[in-house]
């Protein structure tokens, strides 16, 4: 099923159409009698007397055709709030037969800034459904025409909306594909498409990272009969020179653990340990499509760690691209080997003026802030406050946690510069992130995001149906739009 808006004048038929009207808190609607028959305004007006109007909206079968949707505004809503109640609306539209609604805009009262817009953004985000490979699918598509002369959301908001829309849709269409499907080979292949839509792409194969010295993440993929590859997003949106913002995101598109295996029960999960990268690329691909006028920089890092007599090995010893040797006791815990590489990498190439980087890092995560807060470790207190803040605006909630010297003692070896787990136990999630700070050469301002807990949901969220949630594309684009536009 799809969701289409009409922003056309297309007449409403007051007898038979499905009508969405607005109130305030109260749910007073003397004001919205000119749109309803006169039983029907009565017969609502009596309902509301005895009806909890602590509730946020209201659907009135008036009769067997008609349905009037009553939203109530309350007062100092924040703009998730409003997308809330979108996806709220779509909840108790997503069944029956009924497939068209007018949305009357004129209705809308109060203060809220663009309203509509975040209204309607709600509603989309919440019909995401990932269907591609059931033989049996559904066509039906829910119209929704906007009938009024104001509280319309500008040209320029709507392509802003639909821009999120389509990058945060596209960062969940990619962690919602099987592995047999996207595989590193197959991703490659689609992210230099993204070229139609004005971004340079840069795909680095085996041979190529060979040559630059990348042997973290070679040694992630050598056990795959799948290629390993690096791939740079560029959005110049200004005309000067200045440094641009980068993303890095972990794109294993499998993972087996290697030979330190994962147990069999919802390994099948591990498609999503790509979600990082995922994000990474809706990122990029959202501010190309709102033309963003800022300079911007995604590098994905994609690999399958798989189990072959190829495969890295417990006691493997590995030089990164930054120079530091790392030995491997543990192969599941590959993301950050990644990572490393694409880092540094970033850092040397792109000089940028910050780095943030997102993974589904650590399952340690989970464990301390469940699956209502993503990980933030941050070398810089100023990004950490705006990443925090753009969080809280769009619901995509961070917590800092600790970073610290101390840790570093924990991910010392004895026979390399760094070894890639802390053998002795604890702090799974900072000692993580402890390893990842080292390939950070120049001090560059530096964040990440272990978004183990958000990219997936078995239940679903406020604006996600289950499934893959496309955690952190709404994010960045607030911390983008907010600070550096």
């Amino acid at each position: 099923m799809s969701i289409k808006i009409n922003y056309s004048s297309k007449t409403y038929n007051k007898s038979s159409d499905n009508i969405v009207l607005f109130s305030n808190e109260k749910f007073n609607i003397t004001n919205l009698e000119k749109y309803l028959s006169k039983s029907e305004y009565s017969y609502i007006q009596d309902l509301l007397k005895t009806s909890d109007l602590k509730k946020n909206l209201f659907v009135f079968e008036v009769n067997s055709k008609k349905k009037v949707v009553l939203v109530s505004i309350k007062n100092n809503l924040k703009s998730s709030d409003i997308e809330n109640l979108g996806a709220e609306f779509y909840g108790r539209i997503n069944y029956g037969k009924n497939s068209e609604y007018f949305v009357v805009s004129d209705s809308i009262t109060g203060k809220q800034s663009n309203f509509l817009g975040h209204f309607l953004h709600g509603l989309k985000l919440k019909s995401y459904e990932f269907k591609k490979y059931l033989s049996k699918k559904e066509t039906r598509v829910i119209s929704i025409n906007i009938f009024g002369n104001k509280n319309k959301p500008s040209a320029q908001n709507q392509l802003k909306f639909k821009a999120l829309e389509e990058g945060t849709f596209y960062a969940r269409d990619l962690v919602s594909e099987p592995g047999n499907i996207l595989h590193p080979d197959e991703y490659a292949k689609r992210l230099s498409t993204l070229k139609k839509h004005g971004l340079k792409v840069n795909i680095y194969d085996e041979k190529k990272l060979k040559k630059l010295g990348m042997h973290a993440l070679l040694g992630v993929g050598q056990g795959s009969v799948r290629g390993s590859y690096l791939v740079t997003m560029e959005w110049n949106g200004t005309k000067n020179n200045s440094k641009p913002l980068a993303f890095v995101g972990k794109g294993v598109c499998f993972d087996t653990g290697g030979y330190s295996l994962k147990p069999a029960r919802f390994m099948e999960d591990m498609t999503y340990d790509m979600a990082g990268s995922a994000t990474v690329v809706g990122l990029m691909k959202n501010l190309a499509l709102r033309k963003a006028k800022v300079n911007a920089v995604g590098v994905v890092g994609l690999v399958e760690n798989m189990v072959s007599g190829n495969a890295q090995r417990p006691g493997d010893i590995v030089k990164s691209y930054s120079g530091k040797t790392i030995e491997i006791l543990n192969t599941d815990a590959e993301g950050r080997l990644v990572l490393a590489d694409a880092l540094t990498f970033t850092e040397k190439k792109f000089k940028p003026k910050f780095i943030v980087d997102l993974a589904t890092l650590t399952g340690a995560i989970i464990v301390c802030l469940g699956s209502e807060y993503a990980g933030l470790f941050s070398n810089d207190d100023k990004l950490s406050k705006q990443i925090f803040n753009a969080g809280e605006k769009v619901e995509e909630k961070v917590w800092r946690m600790p970073l610290h010297k101390n840790y570093d003692k924990l991910m010392n070896s004895k026979n390399a510069d760094v070894q890639n787990i802390n053998y002795v136990g604890g702090a799974g999630s900072t000692t993580a992130a402890q390893f990842l700070q080292r390939f950070i050469l120049n001090k560059t301002p530096w964040a990440h995001l272990d978004i183990a807990g958000m990219a997936f949901s078995k239940y679903g969220g406020a604006l996600n149906s289950g499934g893959a949630t496309g955690f952190g594309v709404r994010l960045l684009n607030q911390l983008v739009e907010e600070n550096y536009e």
